[in-house]
């Protein structure tokens, strides 16, 4: 709200024209409500355009496996990317302060950032949702007491964030227990020592961007330095950017197998049915390959009827009986054998390999799970994955995966009144 009052008192003299934006993330209930209303109302006093939408936050953390602060930035960038757009405005202000900064640089140090990450905000950059649209933060040097100091002397409504005050995030945590231990007991002008050490590494940083720039582009040319000559920090800094540019995620892992091993082929977030891998040649990091992967179509049906009976399949010999089973009863343990209960399992049974999209549900598992999900979980080799036999049942439920935990569905309960006893041999 300070942010906005200095921007209207300026507006004129600047020849500013002013939109006001606002995203209710609806994490808060009827506070969420009253911030908007406060921001609404205050607009509409200072005779200002006021744009506001919802925001489905927590079912965006959900979509998008992250935390509900990830959420609703992005969804905060992507609103008001879409509305300057929508507006035609070239210019987003955003009320960052330095105290935003003092906390961010902890937090990402204990992420184990780099120096890009740990420079900080900048004043001015292209939004992340958008980079046709800029985003300012007029006020990054200002400290928050100052702010709250101008906000009383001038009469400037704002509402305290309750969720600032909830232990369980992180960064809450840094802001009121970290930084007010480090101020009284190690530096009593933390924040500014903070700030200026950021200011250094900024410095800095820009340098290794711009000199692993230069030797890209003399690279292109074809008169580029040896990428092995080059300071360790600007090979890092060319391997992550072309990392960037491929659409990859440049941790510092990947980063460095990548720096350390030319030529060899690094898998990245590979997909079912898909090796996805960069490799480095030279200095260039490039797709290696994309090439589908190998699941094998073979297939054989088994009708499992009133008795037991065999059958060979690829490779794997399968024995089964089915039996009464007697509640309270316990399942003798052995290798290479289980025990379903027979009536989910049903008389039909196809066996076939891991297929793309097959999911599964292990036993004592919370839900079903992608099959190539759980392979990786259990460090199955890639190879061995479109080895392995699987049985499914006549609806095409995954029961059983070769050397694997059985379904939850399939597994022996209370109520089971008849067994399968299932046993395989690799031949």
């Amino acid at each position: 709200m300070v942010l906005l009052h200095l921007l209207h008192e300026l507006s004129s003299e600047r020849g500013w024209r002013l939109t006001v934006a606002h995203l209710n993330h609806q994490l808060r209930g009827r506070a969420s409500d009253a911030d908007e209303r406060l921001v609404r109302r205050t607009a509409s006093r200072l005779g200002l355009r006021f744009v506001a939408e919802r925001a489905d936050v927590r079912g965006g953390a959900r979509a998008w496996k992250v935390s509900p602060e990830m959420a609703a930035r992005k969804l905060r960038h992507d609103f008001l990317a879409r509305t300057a757009l929508r507006l035609r405005i070239a210019t987003v202000a955003l009320a960052h302060h330095a105290d935003d900064q003092v906390e961010l640089f902890f937090l990402r140090l204990l992420r184990g950032s780099g120096a890009e990450a740990l420079a900080g905000i900048k004043p001015r950059t292209r939004s992340p949702s958008d980079p046709r649209i800029f985003l300012v933060r007029p006020l990054l040097g200002l400290s928050k007491a100052s702010l709250r100091a101008y906000a009383d002397a001038e009469g400037v409504r704002f509402r305290e964030d309750a969720s600032n005050a909830r232990f369980e995030i992180q960064r809450n945590r840094i802001r009121h227990e970290l930084l007010p231990l480090l101020r009284r007991h190690y530096q009593p002008a933390l924040d500014r020592a903070v700030l200026r050490v950021m200011d250094i590494i900024g410095a800095e940083s820009e340098l290794v961007a711009a000199a692993a720039r230069q030797w890209q582009r003399q690279e292109q040319g074809g008169s580029g330095a040896a990428f092995k000559g080059l300071p360790l920090a600007v090979q890092r800094r060319v391997v992550q950017a072309q990392l960037r540019e491929l659409g990859l995620e440049a941790d510092y892992a990947l980063v460095e197998r990548l720096r350390l091993k030319e030529g060899k082929p690094i898998s990245i977030g590979a997909e079912e049915g898909e090796a996805r891998c960069v490799a480095r040649d030279g200095g260039r990091v490039q797709w290696y390959e994309r090439v589908p992967g190998q699941f094998n179509p073979s297939a054989c049906e088994v009708v499992l009827g009133e008795g037991a009976g065999e059958v060979e399949f690829d490779g794997v010999r399968v024995r089964w009986r089915l039996l009464p089973w007697q509640a309270g009863l316990r399942p003798k343990a052995a290798p290479r054998q289980e025990w379903f209960d027979a009536d989910r399992v049903g008389d039909l049974v196809r066996l076939r390999h891991w297929q793309k999209g097959d999911k599964f549900r292990p036993i004592g598992g919370a839900g079903a799970l992608k099959l190539q999900d759980f392979f990786t979980n259990a460090k199955v080799a890639r190879r061995r994955r479109h080895e392995l036999l699987l049985a499914a049942s006549a609806s095409g439920e995954v029961f059983w995966v070769e050397e694997m935990r059985i379904a939850e569905r399939f597994k022996l309960t209370e109520r089971t009144k008849r067994c399968l006893h299932w046993v395989w041999q690799r031949l």
